[in-house]
């Protein structure tokens, strides 16, 4: 069982960064495990936002791509979100999960964007 907390989220103006760290825990764990962050707006479905596979290939959604960063600690075993050029629309609960998503969700960390 893999337990997920995310940490870093925050009030942003538009234009800002954030940095995002989710840190796993349990048994399981294992460097080539796919992870990746969710993120949750309100009144809408958790999608994803990125993905790091085995090693440290990565998907990104169209609208994250040159804006997200996603990457891996594999020692700490600590999955990390840069996020730059923060957007209004960018505001929403960000989550991480394994790639694609089977472990319980966790309190997630909330991201608001707003001048």
């Amino acid at each position: 069982q893999v337990q997920l907390v995310e940490s870093g989220g925050g009030l942003v103006h538009p234009g800002g960064s954030l940095r995002l760290s989710c840190q796993a825990s349990g048994s399981g764990i294992v460097s080539s495990r796919a992870m990746g962050w969710y993120r949750q707006a309100p009144g809408k479905q958790r999608e994803l936002v990125a993905a790091i596979l085995g090693g440290h290939s990565t998907i990104y959604v169209d609208s994250m791509k040159g804006r997200f960063t996603i990457s891996r600690d594999n020692y700490k075993k600590i999955v990390f979100l840069q996020m730059s050029s923060l957007a209004p629309e960018d505001t929403a609960v960000y989550y991480c999960n394994d790639y694609p998503p089977t472990s319980s969700w966790g309190q997630g960390t909330q991201v608001t964007v707003s001048s």
